[in-house]
């Protein structure tokens, strides 16, 4: 008799980590091998890690996605009501051991679908100071701290749907000007152009 087949472990915290920085990884491996390191883990976890997030998003009886962050993160440390335009929705955030000073948002609306998912300035901590194209390196801002510091901005394209994209005008150190797309992953800075 063929020996019976184990469960799977179950998904956690740390592999959900994994798998944020498994997509950063196509714009930076180095900082990524580094975070990697940092939390205790192999490549080849790395990707195993991914490897399960993407079959639990394909399986036919895949939980919603609000219902999938749950049971891998956990309550959320917060759960925020807010409108965006005429839509309500409620934030929930997730503490993200790797950046302390984050938080990983999803935006759930009234019906359990997920508008949006990203990583977020922690309430109460500090951002940076955003004023040149030199300040702009990466893992240093989100998404909507590029936004406002370098208002207006317009949005790109991502790439995937973890991905997005900003165009503005910036001052280098000199105070010359220049034309810069940055691109962001899980809404974490990855470079800028």
């Amino acid at each position: 008799m063929p020996p019976a087949k184990q469960p799977a472990a179950p998904f956690t915290a740390l592999d959900f980590q994994l798998v944020l920085l498994r997509r950063m990884a196509d714009h930076n491996p180095d900082r990524v091998d580094d975070a990697r390191r940092t939390l205790g883990v192999s490549l080849a976890q790395m990707r195993e890690a991914n490897k399960r997030w993407q079959a639990m998003l394909r399986s036919p009886r895949a939980r919603t996605a609000a219902a999938r962050y749950r049971s891998v993160l956990g309550a959320p440390e917060s759960a925020t009501a807010r409108r965006i335009g005429d839509l309500d929705c409620e934030a929930w955030r997730w503490p993200v051991p790797l950046w302390p000073d984050l938080r990983f948002e999803v935006l759930v609306a009234a019906d359990g679908a997920v508008w949006n998912e990203w990583l977020v300035r922690a309430p109460g901590a500090a951002g940076p100071a955003l004023r040149t194209v030199e300040d702009l390196v990466p893992w240093s801002c989100t998404v909507d701290e590029a936004a406002r510091a370098f208002a207006p901005a317009r949005p790109l394209e991502g790439t995937a749907p973890t991905r997005w994209g900003l165009s503005f005008t910036a001052p280098d150190r000199t105070g010359h000007r220049h034309e810069v797309a940055a691109e962001f992953t899980w809404g974490l800075l990855q470079r800028r152009c």
